[in-house]
Order: C-alpha cells, then sequence, then structure tokens
C-alpha cells in the first residue's frame, strides 16, 4: 500500500532503526554520570549532538535535543521573546506557520504581548519586502517557516534572515519539513525541526540557538541540554535521529533521490488538470518542497474522498475543513485564498516507486468521479439541476434584501444551505447560477466557515463574480453575480 503522507511522518530510515536497536543496549544509562555506563551514555549523546549539528550547520554547543518539534518551537519561541523584553513584545510571524507557532503566539499574545502576521500571496508565499516593512522598533522576534508543511512553498528564509539581521531581531526559522532536504541557507538566529519528518524516531526535536542571540528559558529547568529541555535524555532516539540525517546529507544518492522525487511530483502536477476537471493545483510551482504537492477538487467532500482513496490503497492527508469535526478551513488555505473543499496533500518518501505515482494518477479520476456522483454532481464541468428542482428559499426573515446597494441588485435568486456542510453549499450555487440572467445574482446562505473561502474561489474558477458576503440571521449571505 503506497504511504504518501511523509510530511506528516516519514516511515523510519533504516541507519536509524539500526542506531536505535544498537543504542537501546548502549545507551540506556544516565549520561550526567560518572560511571562508565554513563560515561558511553554522554559519548553517545555528543556524537549524535555533533551530527544533527553538522547537518544543521551550527556548533554542537548551540544545539539542544527536545521531546518533539513542537516543543523546540514553544521553547524557541518563549525563550528568544523573553530574553528580548526590554527591547519590545511583538511577534511576528507568517500567516502560513505551523500550529506550534500559533499556539506559542496565542500564549504570548495572552500574557500581554503583541502579534503580528505577514500576509502570503496565492501560492503560501511571504515577500522579503513584506518582512522589512513590518519590522517595527518594538519587534522582539520574527519566525518564519523555511518550507510550508502543507502546500510545501518554501519561503524566502536566507533574504528574511539578512532583513532581520540589518534591524537586529533574531528570526526563528521552523525547518521541520526542509531539514532532510539540506541545511537552512542564511545568518537565522534559531532553528527549530522533528526527527519523524526525516525518518528518525518520533519523540525527538532539535533547537539550535545561535551564539549571541539573547535567550532566556522559560518555565522548570535542570541541568540537562544546557537548561533549555529539562528531563531525562532519550539518548536510543536522539541516535537513531542523529544517524537518519546523517546519513540522509552524507548518502551519495540523495541529491538524485530529491530530483527523481521531484519529477515525480510535477507529473502530478501538470497531468492533474487534465485528467480531472475542476481540480485546483496549489503552492508555489518553482519555490517548493521537491516532494510534496497539494490539490483541491471542486464539488468533493474531503473526508470521503480520502476514505476511498485509502480503500485504493493510498495513504494521504488534507487540509480540507470537510475532513475534520470542525468547520474552519485549514488556516494556511485560508491565507493563500484558494480553495478548501476535495483538499489532498501528496508527500512523497524516499524511495517512492514511479508506478505508484502511476498507478495514484490512474485511480484518482475514478475515485473524485464517484464521490462527485454521490452528491449529485454529474458532467465534467458543473453539477446540474434536476429536472424541475428548484433552489430551497431561505426563510422571510433572511431572505429580504436589506435597503442599499444589495436592494439594486438584478433579479437574483437566494439558496438556503444553512445547516449543510462544504462542498454542499458550493455545489448548489453552481446548480443554481444558470437558472438566473447574465448580471442576475445567486445569494447562498449558509453557516458553514468554509464557504467563506470556498465561494470566491470557486468564482475565480468558474469565471463568475463574487460580490461579496453580508450578515443575515445565521450565518451569512454569499452574493455572486453571473456574468455569462
Amino acid at each position: 500500500m503506497p504511504y504518501f503522507d511523509a510530511a506528516s511522518a516519514a516511515p523510519l530510515h533504516p541507519v536509524a532503526r539500526e542506531a536505535l536497536l544498537a543504542s537501546l543496549d548502549e545507551g540506556w544509562a544516565d549520561p550526567a554520570r560518572l560511571y562508565r555506563e554513563g560515561r558511553r551514555g554522554r559519548l553517545l549523546l555528543d556524537a549524535a549532538r555533533e551530527a544533527a549539528a553538522e547537518a544543521v550547520g551550527c556548533r554542537p554547543d548551540e544545539l539542544v535535543f527536545t521531546p518533539s518539534g513542537t516543543q523546540a518551537v514553544h521553547t524557541g519561541v518563549a525563550g528568544a521573546l523573553a530574553g528580548r523584553r526590554r527591547t519590545g513584545r511583538r511577534l511576528l510571524h507568517s500567516a502560513v506557520e505551523h500550529s506550534s507557532v500559533l499556539h506559542a503566539a496565542e500564549a504570548h499574545a495572552a500574557a500581554g504581548g503583541t502579534v503580528a502576521e505577514l500576509a502570503v500571496d496565492r501560492t503560501g508565499r511571504v515577500a522579503a519586502g513584506d518582512v522589512a516593512a513590518a519590522l517595527t522598533p518594538d519587534t522582539a522576534l520574527v519566525a518564519l517557516q523555511s518550507a510550508n508543511h502543507e502546500v510545501g512553498t518554501e519561503q524566502p528564509v536566507e533574504e528574511a534572515a539578512e532583513l532581520c539581521q540589518e534591524a537586529g531581531v533574531p528570526l526563528l526559522v521552523d525547518a521541520a519539513q526542509s531539514l532532510a532536504w539540506g541545511p537552512v541557507p542564511g545568518a537565522w538566529s534559531l532553528l527549530a525541526a522533528s526527527a519523524h519528518k526525516w525518518g528518525g524516531p518520533p519523540g525527538v526535536g532539535l533547537l539550535a540557538v545561535r551564539k549571541g542571540t539573547r535567550f532566556a528559558p522559560q518555565g522548570p529547568r535542570d541541568e540537562r541540554e544546557s537548561g533549555r529541555s529539562a528531563g531525562f535524555e532519550n539518548i536510543p532516539a536522539v541516535v537513531a535521529a542523529a544517524a537518519a540525517l546523517r546519513a540522509l546529507r552524507s548518502g551519495p544518492g540523495t541529491d538524485t533521490e530529491a530530483a527523481r522525487l521531484r519529477e515525480l511530483v510535477e507529473r502530478i502536477r501538470t497531468r492533474l488538470p487534465e485528467l480531472v476537471p475542476d481540480v485546483e493545483v496549489v503552492g508555489d510551482p518553482v519555490h517548493r518542497l521537491p516532494h510534496l504537492v497539494t490539490f483541491s477538487c471542486l464539488y468533493v467532500d474531503g473526508e470521503t474522498l480520502l476514505h476511498e482513496l485509502d480503500r485504493a490503497g493510498f495513504s494521504v492527508s488534507s487540509g480540507s475543513s470537510c475532513t475534520s469535526s470542525t468547520l474552519t478551513p485549514s488556516h494556511v488555505l485560508r491565507a493563500m485564498g484558494v480553495l478548501s473543499e476535495g483538499n489532498v496533500r501528496v508527500s512523497l518518501p524516499y524511495g517512492t516507486a514511479e508506478a505508484d505515482v502511476e498507478r495514484f494518477l490512474e485511480v484518482l479520476p475514478g475515485v473524485v468521479r464517484s464521490v462527485r456522483e454521490r452528491l449529485g454532481v454529474v458532467g465534467a464541468e458543473a453539477p446540474v439541476a434536476a429536472p424541475g428542482s428548484a433552489p430551497r428559499e431561505a426563510s422571510a426573515a433572511v431572505a429580504e434584501e436589506p435597503a442599499g446597494a444589495a436592494a439594486e441588485e438584478p433579479e437574483g435568486v437566494v439558496v438556503d444551505a444553512l445547516g449543510r456542510r462544504c462542498p454542499i453549499p458550493v455545489i448548489e450555487l453552481a446548480k443554481t447560477i444558470g437558472q438566473v440572467p447574465a448580471g442576475g445574482t445567486v445569494t447562498v446562505l449558509s453557516d458553514d466557515e468554509a464557504a467563506r473561502q470556498d465561494i470566491p474561489a470557486w468564482c475565480g474558477m468558474r469565471d463568475q463574480e463574487y460580490v461579496g458576503e453580508r450578515a443575515a440571521e445565521r450565518g451569512a449571505a454569499y452574493v455572486v453575480r453571473r456574468r455569462v
């Protein structure tokens, strides 16, 4: 069964497995003790630190191991902000950062700090000029990922690091997704990563804090890991993580494998729009990770799509709100302003067979078609209304047009999609738009948060005009004007 979710967790690297098993026999003792078992554990830990530091591009005494990548981010953000408290309490981060950064930002704001977001373009990329413009005298820290976890877009970290250095502001880089493919360039100040993203065991993260960066560890401390990560080190897991990272970097075929996976991903990006109608491939087509591609399908329930792909033998993930218990789309897709329904992320692990990618491209069109048919979508272009059907009308209290500009709209129709999750509001819109004349409007009533994102995205894909939204008795009213 092809596993296509390496961005969540890469399969354990064979070198990591060997190192883990060997370290279970040799690295179980307390590395802080002076007897031989402790000294043996200390030697293993120090060797792992040196190997990881070389791969990261920092000094061994600048790097500590943490219980997870999330913990590394939280420790890095909190420590850097505390170290620069006299300068200011403003945290600046991109709108598409990993949830660990967003949660750290929430904690900072709850403690009285300020937080500002950097917008991204439709590919999910921050403009370096926006970083420069957003650096204020009270900015204490900038957080910018090296590459996005959901869509694979690489950020201009090197340029941002130079701008931050000129302004005297430290830059924290979340390198979890990119570290397997090479060191993060530039004069960054702090870096966090997670071992299970590069084929190490879960439960190991790393945090690098370069010399000269003001840093004050927060929370309970002990004598381990320079006081930056408390608790007994998991030496076998740390050794395995470092071994996997070193193997990826020193292996003669790493660059070749990256190029091979990039070609396979490019094949998916190119052929998907040819094979599946109404699909949007998202993320930067050039500045991207070599192994990751994300796409969204109109008129598709994301949860059903993932289940059907699993039944067909493919393990993939999604950032769609349709696959979660909440009605909130992925914050990454929302920040990019792209379609969220029917979202699929494919991230290929090392060694992915070309035949598996070809089979995925063969299977996907039929799976998408079957999911659409279950939702009443027929044909290749758009859903159609059943003969004699009409859109459900809203309650009179909500359907009344307010005074002003909205009351001057040409002849229009109201669609009641309240209480119905994505992609139903968009499907109902697509079924109804042909029933109004050119210049007429369709107003979709929906209390699904995804509609706020997917209705404008549908308009862009179908060349219709998105007029805007207004408040309704429940949810919101989204107005679309028919162009053709």
